[in-house]
């Protein structure tokens, strides 16, 4: 006997095979103006959202809406920020790599302040995710630049 849930499948079965969905490499290789336009762009990017959230975790934590009157110990979360920027300035690839995970908990911490405090401290919690969001898209830019640029590797 035959199973006809099986003899079903196989009728419908496309008779080509399947392709890839995209491939891993690009199609056209950037040039080197555009990839240096784009670590340029990148570090930039980067540099300005570091800087931004130093800033605004010092002054939300100190005075715009801090947890307790007088300020609370959760600005020093600035402090990893300002440590980052000479190594990102400098273009450590291996730092860019290491924030590239470590910047997802500011991203974590605006989204959840964002539902869960008062609307002062949810204002400057989106903006808080929204610059750390762009920190995130500028550094995958920036290694991804710096790996094509390298050229392939064997």
């Amino acid at each position: 006997m035959t199973d006809p849930i099986a003899a079903d499948a196989t009728a419908a079965a496309p008779a080509t095979p399947a392709t890839p969905a995209t491939p891993s490499v690009p199609a056209t290789p950037a040039t080197p103006a555009a990839q240096a336009g784009a670590l340029r762009l990148s570090r930039a990017v980067t540099l300005a959202a570091f800087a931004a959230l130093a800033v605004l975790s010092m002054a939300w934590e100190f005075w715009l809406a801090p947890l307790r009157p007088g300020g609370s110990l959760l600005a020093l979360k600035a402090v990893p920020l300002v440590l980052a920027i000479p190594a990102l300035r400098a273009g450590r690839l291996r730092a860019y790599q290491a924030w590239s995970m470590a910047i997802l908990i500011y991203l974590c911490e605006g989204l959840v302040r964002a539902t869960s405090d008062a609307p002062p401290s949810a204002w400057l919690a989106i903006l808080e995710a929204v610059l750390a969001l762009a920190a995130f898209g500028a550094i995958l830019v920036y290694t991804r630049a710096r790996r094509l640029a390298a050229g392939p590797a064997h």
